[in-house]
């Protein structure tokens, strides 16, 4: 398996193509890229990320920058940390919705944001020179911060958006899947905060996932069954780095991982002045978030996939929400990452302000259907089989190439690309029905062979 080196870091399978070589190539680079100054370190919980830890650690600490070492945390904290604490950067070792035996490196700049893609060609260049160690008297110094996720769910529940007391009165009983990961050390606590009856599933923060990590309704049933189990009023789920969050509603069904962005956008713009909102989301996003900006009289821009390309845009246009429709808010209220702690903040407080349930919230947002499939790239020419496709479409559809193709129909859309975090090709379809999403689906894959 090929090391993944992309603008969502890099990451591999442990062992394989992610050695402690690779590790120290890739850290010493990022201290350079840093300039020796201060770099905030934190992890996903990952089995193999203590290690990876004190492997990146050392090194960094080698090549004279200080570690502020946050231990397991979510991604968004480590972000929020190295805006909040002046560092020159910081890197998250996690290999987010990807299995166990994977792990990497995600590496952020000094606004709290990833790097971008520029950043990232000069962190590669940076890469293909020696390191240049410290003297013995200009190594840096490790120091532990061990309250940085609660100073993260304290600055969301702080933001005037966020309605802590609205949320205590509804008095919420939810179960909390944090897949043994990050999630573990802030979800359930930051729930208790809000006053809500917590039924933890999957939360001791062993690294040993209990599902197959990406938060997709096929791997949620565990979660699905428990909140009809309980009697609960949602379920709640997050990726083992806490950046993508998906609901279950009351009747133990999925919310649908596209509409946690769809529905914080709908909040968010109902907050803002009419008009005067603006929202980016990436390409691969349903439809339902321009559906739901029109309502407000908002904008919506689109952009490749990729949470720097999604946050970088937002921050350029001031964009009051956005993010990706696989789960991932990012609220510039907060800060300019996608962000589940922030996303649970803003959803609950729409939701308790409303009175509704969960499946009556859903049931108030555009209805679109979206599939996702994919399949193995080693050894193709993507680029060429995407291409191909596209040749043979321009004229029916109009085509989108700002990151693989898209085509976008009256009655629905088809987005092929390479993904940036895996070797295959990614195939999503959105229709207005169950059955024409999944017949785009299958004629797609059929086209690609």
């Amino acid at each position: 398996m090929s090391l993944m080196v992309s603008i969502s870091g890099v990451r591999g399978v442990v062992g394989d193509s992610l050695t402690p070589e690779v590790v120290v190539r890739y850290a010493a680079a990022f201290a350079r890229y840093s300039g020796g100054g201060k770099i905030v370190l934190g992890r996903d919980g990952r089995i193999t990320g203590a290690p990876f830890a004190n492997i990146i650690s050392s090194t960094l600490l080698s090549m004279g920058c200080d570690v502020l070492a946050l231990g397991v945390v979510p991604t968004p904290t480590i972000g929020l940390t190295v805006a909040t604490e002046g560092a020159a950067g910081g890197i998250s070792i996690t290999a987010s919705h990807n299995p166990m035996q994977w792990n990497g490196m995600k590496f952020i700049g000094p606004s709290g944001m990833f790097l971008d893609g520029p950043e990232n060609a000069r962190l590669q260049e940076i890469l293909s020179e020696p390191p240049r160690y410290a003297p013995w008297d200009g190594m840096g110094r490790h120091t532990k911060d061990e309250a940085a996720a609660r100073r993260h769910v304290d600055a969301v529940l702080s933001h005037p958006l966020v309605k802590p007391d609205a949320i205590r009165k509804r008095s919420f009983k939810i179960v909390a899947d944090c897949i043994n990961a990050a999630g573990g050390v802030v979800v359930p606590g930051m729930l208790r905060l809000l006053g809500c009856t917590v039924i933890g599933l999957n939360d001791d923060v062993s690294g040993v996932f209990a599902r197959t990590p990406e938060p997709l309704p096929e791997n949620l049933g565990a979660l699905c069954e428990a909140v009809k189990r309980n009697g609960a009023d949602l379920g709640i789920a997050v990726d083992p780095d806490v950046d993508r969050l998906v609901f279950i509603t009351e009747k133990g069904e999925p919310f649908g991982e596209e509409y946690t962005v769809t529905a914080a956008v709908d909040y968010v713009l109902g907050a803002s002045p009419r008009g005067a909102g603006k929202v980016v989301v990436n390409l691969s996003t349903t439809r339902a978030v321009e559906d739901v900006a029109a309502r407000y009289g908002a904008s919506v821009e689109r952009t490749p996939v990729g949470e720097i390309n999604v946050a970088g845009r937002m921050k350029a246009i001031g964009a009051v929400i956005g993010g990706e429709g696989s789960g991932g808010v990012i609220f510039p209220g907060i800060h300019h990452m996608r962000d589940a702690i922030a996303g649970i903040g803003l959803i609950l407080s729409s939701l308790a302000q409303s009175g509704k349930t969960m499946s009556a919230f859903r049931a108030s947002l555009p209805e679109y259907v979206i599939r996702k499939t994919s399949i193995r790239s080693e050894g193709k020419d993507t680029a060429a089989l995407i291409e191909a496709v596209a040749s043979r479409l321009s004229t029916t559809a109009h085509t989108n190439r700002d990151d693989g193709v898209k085509f976008d129909f009256d009655d629905g859309w088809v987005h092929l690309r390479r993904s940036n975090t895996e070797p295959i090709v990614r195939i999503i379809t959105e229709a207005r029905t169950a059955a024409a999403a999944e017949a785009l689906l299958t004629r797609f894959k059929d086209e690609l062979g």
